[in-house]
């Protein structure tokens, strides 16, 4: 196993890593794009911001077939990580720098952030959902549950597409990728929001200014999730 290795500068702003880091933007911004809009539609045609099952169905099947798109889009020139959390674990496994790592974060919000931005303005003004816990359901419990679904984002990558030597089993990895998002949303969703992802999170938290507005008895642990799935 290859171990953890900081990089280079002049790697890291090489031609291919740009081009990777514009996939990773292009990438993200689909995939929250197409996620996100998913929910504010369930909520212009019910006109109710309760989720009920088949809004739950639909928008965890909306994430999973734009996820797998994303990924398969940007996987021959970044990967298609399309989630810091992924990009952590690989850096954390040796298969890409740290500094390279860092630029994918960056490139992965600001995808999320211009997504969100384009669906306020294309939706005439209409707010962003973010993700946030279910009543009776605690900060720890929630944390808990998103590391679970996050853990298991992070495997199904590593047992599909970071290993090169798995050859035709890689071609199935946007596949399997958007799969089990889905299925992890249709699980967690309604207790800790379901998010797997701090680009995902953090795209919706700046557009409707959740950070601004977080209180301590409040739900929104999203500052929460961003640095436990940064460190995890």
């Amino acid at each position: 196993m290859a171990g953890i290795a900081f990089g280079r500068f002049d790697d890291s702003f090489s031609l291919g890593s740009l081009k990777a880091y514009l996939a990773e933007f292009i990438s993200t911004l689909l995939f929250v794009f197409a996620g996100v809009g998913s929910a504010m539609a369930y909520n212009k045609l019910t006109g109710d911001a309760a989720l009920d099952p088949a809004g739950l169905v639909a928008i965890a099947v909306c994430h999973g077939f734009a996820l797998f798109v994303a990924v398969a889009v940007g996987a021959n020139i970044s990967g298609g990580h399309v989630n810091p959390a992924v990009t952590f674990g690989l850096a954390l496994g040796g298969q890409m720098t740290v500094l390279t790592g860092i630029f994918y974060w960056i490139a992965q919000l600001l995808g999320s952030i211009v997504a969100c931005y384009l669906l306020k303005v294309v939706t005439g003004g209409l707010a962003v959902p973010i993700h946030s816990v279910a009543a009776g359901v605690g900060a720890i419990e929630g944390v808990v549950m998103e590391i679970i679904i996050t853990f298991a984002l992070v495997y199904t990558v590593y047992a599909t597409a970071a290993d090169p030597k798995k050859g035709s089993l890689g071609t199935i990895a946007p596949i399997a990728i958007g799969l089990i998002v889905g299925a992890n949303i249709l699980a967690a969703g309604p207790f800790s929001g379901g998010s797997m992802n701090p680009a995902r999170s953090f795209g919706p938290a700046v557009a409707s200014a959740a950070f601004v507005f977080v209180r301590k008895k409040g739900k929104q642990i999203m500052l929460f999730f961003l640095a436990l799935f940064f460190f995890f």
